[in-house]
């Protein structure tokens, strides 16, 4: 069975998108590991606050067209429930957060190592894959940790994830230079 390969043109914008974003990916998973436990936090804050704003949101769709059925606020009530849940106890809601990164840095280095495999011929395939090996790391050490170490831990691997995936695309951009 022969294999291809993804063919990516590298043209002058690509080069300077893939440069820049690095650059901001690597800036922000520097502060994310500098204030690990800000980051959670305000992650879980976050999440809390969108889901408040979203079930406020559904509520006023209910209310302007369909207020007269109780399964219509259903919806709404456990938006803002858990919204408010979330908010009131950002350590708790960290230690959820923890393990849902853990499939993300799961599946985020799965993907990453296929991706540099079809990317392989081209110059900067080996940064990619070595982002993937590392997003399987993480992946198997905040497992290990969880969910004791989830306020600090959480925030110190979305900031490796990050720094990474900037180095990556650093690398990517810097290659289509040549």
């Amino acid at each position: 069975m022969r294999r291809t390969h993804v063919v990516i043109h590298m043209d002058e914008q690509f080069r300077k998108g893939a440069m820049v974003s690095g650059g901001l990916l690597m800036v922000l998973g520097l502060v994310a590991i500098l204030l690990p436990q800000a980051v959670s936090i305000v992650l879980s804050l976050f999440i809390g606050g969108l889901l408040v704003l979203s079930g406020i949101a559904v509520a006023w769709g209910v209310w302007s067209g369909y207020r007269e059925s109780w399964l219509g606020w259903l919806k709404p009530f456990v938006l803002i429930l858990l919204g408010l849940i979330i908010a009131l106890n950002p350590t708790i809601a960290a230690a959820v957060l923890g393990l849902l990164l853990v499939i993300y840095f799961l599946l985020d280095g799965f993907a990453s190592v296929t991706f540099a495999l079809d990317l392989r011929p081209l110059r900067g395939w080996g940064w990619v894959l070595f982002n993937g090996i590392v997003s399987l790391a993480l992946g198997v050490i905040f497992l290990v940790g969880w969910p004791f170490s989830s306020v600090w831990l959480v925030g110190v691997l979305v900031g490796i994830s990050l720094l990474f995936d900037g180095i990556a695309l650093l690398a990517l951009g810097m290659a289509a230079r040549d």
